[in-house]
């Protein structure tokens, strides 16, 4: 295993969010999309606004979202608590849509989440007391001709913390990451029906790198992870486990990262301040906000929810 330590995050929003996760760029409003699970909001970050000194704008809204996704009819796709729902950012409504049969927000909510390249929104679930193997992951998708009645179903069981998930250009490999097995695995995936087939490990992060959380993937195929309890984000070939870099990012607990600006690229990286113990604390008090790179590579628009 080696790695090049090319530069370190820079940050763009001190935001100093508790729980910072689940950014998407939005090709629409040309902004970050991306939500404070512990403080119940959506947020969106225009980084050109004010003179290039950024803007955030948020939303609460009244459960903890665990991601968003854009949708083709123009608003969003949020996993909340209770289950997947649909947000409006020009009147802050929430309207929920669907949840899993049996679904317990007091004992599970939902975490990490994106639409596959046919529009389908995947989200997996983790539970609210670390139960090992509580959760699932499932897919939403639209049904109808004009898609105005959602469902839901599950398409992976046995799972303790969902995170990160990417698909291979040609749609046919789905890459996931339950965190505590401290893999990434490789799927078949179904493009035709929204199903997983055989999986394997494309690779395994050591113990002294933190716990893999989110993940995105670049234009050349290569696997970007970030590590909670790691202080960075990582860059990784899923075909033979090499990793291929390393930058450093000044918050130990570095959630999830994606592709943005006009060119597709800037990385941009959450972090969070929960879960940081005291002697740690005065190390990273930048924790909680938003940070950039540029890793000399670009990455993929992100696909909306069609319905």
């Amino acid at each position: 295993m080696s790695a090049n330590n090319t530069q370190a995050a820079k940050l763009v929003l001190d935001i100093r969010a508790e729980l910072g996760e689940g950014p998407i760029w939005d090709a629409r409003t040309n902004a970050l999309l991306w939500v404070d699970i512990e403080g119940r909001r959506v947020c969106r970050f225009d980084p050109a606004a004010n003179g290039g000194r950024g803007e955030n704008r948020e939303w609460p809204v009244g459960s903890m979202p665990g991601t968003v996704a854009p949708t083709e009819r123009g608003d969003l796709l949020v996993a909340l608590n209770e289950g997947v729902a649909r947000f409006d950012m020009a009147d802050g409504r929430v309207e929920m849509l669907c949840a899993p049969d049996g679904f317990d927000p007091s004992v599970t909510r939902f975490n990490d989440g994106k639409c596959d390249p046919r529009g389908r929104f995947v989200a997996g679930t983790t539970s609210l007391q670390g139960k090992r193997g509580a959760s699932a992951l499932y897919v939403v998708e639209a049904t109808g001709a004009n898609g105005s009645a959602p469902v839901m179903r599950q398409i992976l069981g046995g799972v303790s913390i969902s995170n990160g998930l990417a698909w291979s250009a040609d749609g046919r490999s789905f890459y996931y990451i339950d965190t505590p097995t401290r893999e990434v695995a490789v799927f078949d995936y179904d493009l035709d029906r929204g199903e997983l087939g055989a999986r394997r490990v494309a690779f395994r992060v050591p113990d002294a790198l933190g716990y893999p959380d989110g993940m995105t993937i670049d234009a050349e195929g290569m696997l970007w992870v970030c590590l909670w309890g790691g202080a960075a984000v990582t860059r990784w070939n899923p075909a033979n486990g090499e990793l291929l870099a390393k930058h450093e990012v000044p918050a130990l607990h570095v959630t999830s990262c994606a592709f943005g600006g006009p060119d597709l690229a800037t990385l941009y990286i959450t972090t969070a301040r929960v879960d940081t113990a005291a002697d740690v604390l005065a190390k990273y008090p930048q924790r909680g906000g938003i940070f950039s790179l540029q890793p000399g590579v670009r990455g993929g628009r992100a696909f909306e929810f069609s319905g």
